[in-house]
Formats: C-alpha cells, structure tokens, sequence
C-alpha cells in the first residue's frame, strides 16, 4: 500500500472512535500551526442531495486523519468550530467543501484559503486544476489513489453498477480512509508551496485575495440561493415546445423532396447526418463548401442557416433541431433537477476560463441560456410580491479599452452619451446628421461601425468584419470596404490603435499580458512557428485585457452587493452571473433600493472609470426573465 509505506499507520490513518476523534482534534487546536487542511468525502455532488460520509483534516505535515461523521457528537462539532476560528483553513475547491460543512453542520470559516484557486494563478488553462494532477506534479506521493481507483473498478464489475451511478458510499471505511486522509495531507502540503510562490508576485496575490477568494464566498451564497424556476411553466413550456416539434416535423414531412427521399429509401430520419446531406445535395441539389474533417459536406448549424435563405426544407430542418435542443437540454434537464423549494441550484466556476470570466457547469450550464428564446428564460419566475431584476453592464468591454488605452476621442463619446454606436458612426464617418437621426438615415454606417467596434475588440480583421456586416445587414460588404471603415476608425481613435499595436508588441516579444486587476495571461503560442496559430494567441491576449477586466467589475460589484445584503439583512438573493449579467429576486418594496445599491457598486471607481461617466448599467424589472415575452408567446 503506497500510503502505508509513506506514511505509516501513525501519521496517516481512519477514526471511527468519538473519544479519539476529539483527542485528536484537540491536539490540532493546540498545535502552534496558523493552518490545517480540510476535505470532505460525500454520498453526491450537491449539498441538498446527499450526505456527509466523512472529513479528513491535516495539521501537521504528513500528518492526517479520516473521521467517520457518525463517530461526531457535539464535542467534536464544538472543537472543529474552535480549529476553524482559530486557524486558516485550506480547501483544494473550497466552494464544494464550504457548502457541505455549513449545509450540514452550520460551521463557520472566517479565514479559508483554496490551493485550486491558487493553482489557478500559475496556470489558468482549465482542467488542470485536480487535485491528483497536482499531487502527482508537485509532491513525492504521485497518483495516491491508483489503488482505491482499481478497487472501485473492480467493485463495479462485480455489482454491475454503472460509473455515473456509483457514489462513494459505497466504499467501506477501512477501504477509504487512508486514501481519503491522504487528499488533506496533500492539501497542506500543496499550500505550502503554493502560498510561498504565490506571495512573490503582488499582482496575483492581490487577485488571488481580492477577487477569488472573495469571489467564492460570493457564488457560494449565490448558488445556495438558487434560481427560482416555475414548475408550471417549465411543465407548460415543455408540453407546448413538443407540440411545435411534433408539427415542425410533419410539415418537414410534407415536402415534396422529402416524400421521394422517403419513396426511395424507405424512411428519413433529420439526426441521421447522412441521410440529411444526401436529401440536401443529392435530392434537393443544394451547394455549400464547408466540409467537416474528414472531408465530407457539413450540416451543421452554419451551413443549414446558409441553406434556409434558398429553400425551406433546411429551414424546418434547423427549427426542429434549435426545437428538439431546447427542449431537451433545458426544460427536460430542469424539471427533475428542481429541489423541494422549486429552485435549481447549479455551479459557476472561478477557475473555468483563460479570460477570467465566469463559467457555469453542473445542473444546468447558464451560461449557455438561450438569450433569444422565451420560453426558457420566462420560466425562471419570481414568488408572488417579488421581480426579478436583470442589470446588464452595456458595452463593457469598448469602455475599458477606452480607459486602457487612454483614448480621449473614444472617452468622449461615453461621455457625452447619447446612443453609442451612432455616435461612433457619426464620428467615424463624419456623417451629416444629428446623431439621433442616424440609425434611420445611415443604418449601414451604423451597422458597420458597430462591427468593426467589437470586431477590434475581439480581434477580428477585414475579411471577419466584413462577412460580419454582410450576415446582419444582408448586403454585401466587401473586405476592401471593411478595410477602408478600419482606417476611418483608428483615424478616429489614434490612441486606441496605438494601445493595441504596443499590447500586440508585449506579447509577441514576452509571451504573456497581465490585466489591470493583475490577472496573468500566458501565451506560449505566440512564438509558434505557424503564423496562424502565433497570430491567434496575439488576438487571444488583446481580448483577455479587455474582456477580463469587464468580468471584474461585474463580479466585484456582485461582491460588494451581496455584503451589503448580508449587513443590512436586505430579503433580495442574487442568483446568477451571466456573462455581464447580474440576476436576482427582489421583493417589490427593495426593488428601488437594490437597483440603486447595485448600480453603485458596479460604478465604483475601481481606477477603471470615466471622470463623470461611469461604466453603463441596464435595469430590467419584471416579474419574469423573458421579461414578459413568455405570456405573449402563449397568450393564446
């Protein structure tokens, strides 16, 4: 046993004895360590859904226990609440662990510290974050769990459970425990070395303190919150999306190239990627040119979209399927995942992007909430003498590039407000015309301003922008015409192109960027030999700088909100950040309130800011997220 033979039974080792377990946490109470380390094993993924089978603890190095939660009484409870008064306490994924112990327990931890999210500021690429990598990476104990990880195969074989229901009570204690003390051992020993380097660097440390840390207390009680879903609706909309899926699909059937296809190959089936591509360019004699990777002729979402402007056969084909994903990746995956109180609560994750920003996993990804389709979106409802309230920062990213690259004329224009992209357009193309007459005398200069803003923004050239403005505007925009709206650009904001030509030189010359608030962005492929692959890490770190930043101000202002929530005990629970979206449910009389607190907060002079022009801030206030556009849908 490699824990065994590392270790010995006297530093690492399982307690089921109530006596022994209290003696044993005295002695971490008294030990002259600031910090211990902590994990929980547990019976599911969330709080709500299971039980606590167990917690390993480390105060010293190479030092561990194993408690089993049945030997706890209220002794043991009162030492641990003492241990985490007194000391640091260092989770590997503090926000898993914080829940379950104050779900479950009512503990309390002042000080925490998480060695993921300090991984994190040395490597930001996702999935490199476990704690086994880490184990095997940074400690002489390698892949510790090797063993138990055989032993719960084997035990599948023999009982014929199925990996995504296995759970880890049914591992026995003596199996466990040693494997499951070591995770705390680890623990301690990987914040050691992770606090000493991280210390050496101000910039992400701050970020580290400030940000995540704070950030995980913050989405912590976010997702305790829970986003409240209408089961009526949710069962409504479900029925009613099937109804329109199952009329979507005859009416596809009714096509007169669909009934030959059918005629001659017996059935047609629109998941059946080949038969699709032989009705859409054999049958029909559609055209495209995308293929997919092994050569053959796309259908995906693109080139169906592409197609549906030529014929309608397409077009039903892509409604089925936008119809068919809804349903199935939100209002069937909701219903069952509801807890007793109607609420959903799933993950946002600090450490899931290379930009920063938020991602979300688990339940439900809402992140990837269908922006566009009401029926989803109206089924998150708020309780009766509530609204829900949707701020959205506006035009966040263009904002702190102007701030960055300290460009008065692109400053000027938030300044003076008014519509912004129209008065980018005036301005860039010296139109004659009051800026509110813009939209409507020159809606393509509009439109092409929009998109060479925010194609700047993310880094896109002539020939993107340009295929960017024929798609919305549906006339042609040539890449010699993009080009030209580009010069016209940055004639009008020099210091903008200046900022991104000495950013564009920084990485190609370091080959990494740091943002404002001092995040780290590593950039190794800017010195690849494939120009193409150098030139999209160059695009990749200018969007980081700006698209960062934005995400930092959105969860800093969430932050401050939700610690003023808790200090003037305010009943408004914020439950979900949306990419620059705050999302919460606020009873009426806090309504006025909350928007004015919240708009404070996300304004707040961060040394990010427009002197007398703050970041922007939308307000939307309803009593549903479709903001009223799922009754209409269904009114009848």
């Amino acid at each position: 046993d490699l824990v065994q033979k590392s270790l010995g039974k006297d530093k690492c080792y399982g307690i089921q004895d109530t006596e022994q377990l209290n003696k044993w946490l005295q002695d971490a109470l008294d030990h002259e360590g600031d910090f211990i380390a902590l994990d929980s094993e547990t019976s599911a993924l969330y709080c709500r859904d299971g039980y606590m089978l167990g917690f390993s603890m480390s105060y010293e190095k190479e030092h561990g226990i194993y408690a089993d939660c049945d030997c706890m009484d209220e002794e043991s409870e009162r030492l641990m609440q003492e241990i985490f008064n007194k000391k640091r306490v260092v989770f590997h994924n503090a926000k898993f662990d914080l829940q379950w112990f104050e779900y479950h327990f009512n503990f309390e931890f002042p000080h925490f510290e998480d060695t993921m999210l300090m991984h994190y500021m040395f490597d930001e690429r996702p999935g490199t974050h476990g704690l086994k990598t880490l184990a095997i990476k940074h400690t002489d104990y390698g892949d510790y769990e090797a063993e138990l990880d055989n032993w719960i195969q084997d035990y599948r074989k023999r009982t014929g459970v199925l990996k995504a229901s296995f759970s880890y009570d049914m591992v026995p204690f003596e199996v466990m425990q040693n494997y499951a003390a070591m995770d705390a051992i680890v623990t301690f020993l990987l914040f050691e070395k992770f606090e000493k380097a991280l210390k050496t660097n101000e910039k992400l440390y701050w970020v580290y303190r400030n940000i995540l840390v704070e950030g995980c207390r913050f989405l912590k009680q976010i997702e305790g919150n829970g986003v409240p879903f209408d089961r009526v609706r949710l069962e409504f909309g479900q029925k009613r999306m099937q109804e329109d899926i199952d009329a979507a699909v005859e009416a596809l059937y009714s096509f007169p190239e669909v009934k030959a296809f059918i005629s001659a190959k017996g059935e047609f089936n629109p998941n059946s990627t080949l038969q699709l591509r032989s009705l859409l360019f054999d049958y029909i004699g559609l055209k495209s040119d995308k293929k997919t990777a092994t050569g053959a002729l796309s259908t995906d979402a693109e080139v169906l979209g592409n197609l549906a402007e030529e014929h309608d056969v397409p077009k039903h084909i892509l409604e089925v399927r936008q119809k068919v994903k809804i349903k199935n990746t939100y209002l069937d995956k909701i219903i069952p995942n509801l807890d007793r109180d109607g609420r959903l609560r799933t993950n946002f994750n600090l450490h899931g992007t290379t930009s920063g920003r938020l991602s979300s996993s688990g339940k439900l990804n809402m992140q990837q909430l269908p922006r566009d389709n009401p029926t989803v979106k109206g089924c998150i409802k708020a309780k009766a003498g509530h609204k829900i309230v949707a701020m959205d920062l506006t035009t966040a990213e263009v904002y702190c590039a102007a701030v960055l690259a300290n460009d008065k004329g692109l400053m000027k224009v938030f300044s003076d407000g008014g519509n912004f992209h129209s008065t980018i357009a005036k301005q860039v193309f010296r139109l004659p015309c009051d800026v509110d007459d813009v939209a409507e005398m020159y809606g393509d200069k509009r439109q092409q301003a929009k998109a060479v803003t925010f194609g700047i923004m993310y880094g896109a050239g002539p020939t993107k922008i340009a295929w960017q403005v024929t798609k919305d505007s549906g006339k042609e925009f040539t890449v010699q015409e993009a080009n030209e709206t580009i010069k016209d650009y940055f004639e009008a904001f020099p210091n903008l192109r200046r900022w991104l030509d000495d950013q564009k030189k920084f990485i190609q010359a370091n080959g990494f960027v740091y943002s404002r608030f001092g995040r780290k962005r590593r950039l190794p492929d800017v010195f690849s030999q494939d120009k193409g692959i150098a030139s999209h890490e160059v695009r990749s770190g200018i969007n980081f700088l700006v698209q960062s930043v934005a995400s930092d101000v959105n969860l800093m202002g969430g932050i401050d909100m939700q610690k003023y929530i808790e200090k003037t005990g305010m009943k408004a629970k914020m439950f979900a950040l949306v990419h620059d979206s705050i999302l919460a449910e606020v009873p009426e009389d806090e309504v006025e309130h909350y928007s004015a607190k919240l708009q404070e907060f996300i304004q707040k002079d961060r040394g990010l800011s427009i002197p007398g022009a703050p970041i922007g801030c939308d307000f939307d206030v309803a009593d549903d997220y479709s903001l009223g556009k799922f009754e209409k849908l269904y009114a009848n």
